[in-house]
C-alpha cells in the first residue's frame, strides 16, 4: 500500500471516528488544555515525588531520542467515551514530532477506573495494540489493584519506553533509518483495485466529515499532507524556562493503542 493510500485510509478512520462520536445536535468534544509538563496528575493519583521523577525521566528521554511520551492522569472523561476523548486530546495537543507522529500518551482516569495508551501513527508499528494491551493488563492494572499507583505508572512507563527502544527512531522527514538511501519501488506502483476502493471510501468519509465539521476537516487534510500545522519545535518538545508550555510538533494518532479498566 502506497504512502498516499495509507494517508487517505487514516483520513477515513479519523472521519469515521468523529462522525460516530458526534451527538445528534452536532456538539463537538472540547479537548482539555494542553499539558504543561511531561507528567500531569490532576487527580492526585500518584505521589508528588513520583510525578517529579517520571517527569524528569520523560523529559530526558525526549531530549535523547526525540520521542515524546507523556502521562496524563485525570479524574473522568465525563460523558465522552474513553477512546473519543483520548484520540481528540492527542490530536489537539499535537503530541509527537512534525512529519513523524511518534508521540505516545498514557491516559489514566481515576474516577472512571480506566486506562488508555494512545499511540501516535509513527509508533504504531512498534507499540502495537497487542503490546499496549499486554502492558495495561500485566503491568499497570495489577499494581493499581494492589494499591500501588506509583508502581503502576512507573513500571508502565518503563515498559513503554523499553518497547519503543526495541526499534530505531525514525529519521526526520519520515524515512526509516534502514531505508534512507535509494528509491522505494513500491511508491511507483500503480494502485490496485483494493487501493482504489479504499481511496473512494476515504474520500466519502472526508466529505461526511467536512459537512459535519468543515474547520476540523480542513485542518486534518492539511496535517496529513503537510506533516502538521502550527508552531512547535521540530522535536515537538516542551518549551523550557519556568515549566514552559506544551509545544507538540503536530503528531496524529490513528487510534492505535489499547484500553483497560480495574
Amino acid at each position: 500500500m502506497t504512502s498516499a493510500v495509507r494517508r487517505l485510509l487514516l483520513l477515513f478512520v479519523c472521519a469515521a471516528a468523529l462522525c460516530a462520536s458526534a451527538n445528534p445536535a452536532g456538539a463537538k468534544f472540547a479537548a482539555p488544555p494542553a499539558p504543561t509538563r511531561w507528567v500531569t496528575d490532576d487527580a492526585g493519583f500518584i505521589s508528588s515525588s513520583m510525578r517529579a521523577t517520571l517527569d524528569a525521566e520523560l523529559q530526558a528521554y525526549e531530549q535523547r531520542t526525540g520521542h515524546q511520551v507523556i502521562v496524563y492522569i485525570g479524574s473522568t472523561t465525563g460523558d465522552v467515551p474513553l477512546e473519543d476523548y483520548t484520540v481528540n486530546a492527542f490530536a489537539a495537543w499535537k503530541v509527537g514530532r512534525k512529519n513523524l507522529s511518534d508521540g505516545l500518551v498514557l491516559f489514566i482516569f481515576a474516577k472512571d477506573h480506566a486506562v488508555r495508551i494512545e499511540v501516535g501513527y509513527g509508533l504504531e508499528p512498534v507499540v502495537t495494540d497487542a503490546a499496549s494491551a499486554e502492558i495495561i493488563r500485566n503491568v499497570i492494572i495489577p499494581s493499581i489493584r494492589a494499591g500501588d499507583n506509583d508502581a503502576a505508572v512507573q513500571n508502565g512507563v518503563a515498559k513503554l519506553l523499553e518497547t519503543i527502544d526495541g526499534s530505531p527512531a525514525p529519521e526526520a522527514g519520515g524515512a526509516n533509518a534502514g531505508n534512507s538511501g535509494g528509491e522505494n519501488p513500491q511508491e511507483n506502483e500503480l494502485p490496485s483495485i483494493g487501493s482504489l476502493i479504499i481511496i473512494g471510501i476515504a474520500l466519502l468519509g472526508f466529505i461526511i466529515l467536512f459537512i459535519r465539521s468543515p474547520g476540523f476537516a480542513l485542518w486534518l487534510l492539511f496535517s496529513l499532507f503537510s506533516g502538521g500545522r502550527g508552531g512547535g519545535s521540530s522535536s515537538g518538545g516542551f518549551s523550557g524556562g519556568g515549566g514552559g508550555g506544551f509545544s507538540g510538533g503536530g503528531g496524529m494518532s490513528g487510534g492505535g493503542g489499547a484500553s483497560g479498566s480495574w
